[in-house]
């Protein structure tokens, strides 16, 4: 009985954070220092830096 009631409980926990995820990522990210940590988190993942990186510093040819 207890299984159920915790998978119950963290379901619902998961389908909450989810339906707000973008505003619980805005609060956490409001905090400077949370946010220096997520930055730093981030770009220690080789994936993703190999994708943000050139994509930050690619100067668009367009002049129309």
């Amino acid at each position: 009985m207890r299984i159920v009631v915790f998978l119950t409980c963290v379901v619902t926990a998961f389908s909450i954070l989810y339906k707000w995820r973008y505003r619980v990522m805005n609060t956490i990210l409001a905090v400077s220092f949370l946010r220096k940590i997520a930055v730093t988190l981030s770009m220690n993942m080789p994936n993703l830096r190999s994708k943000i990186i050139p994509n930050l510093f690619n100067q668009s040819t367009n002049n129309t």
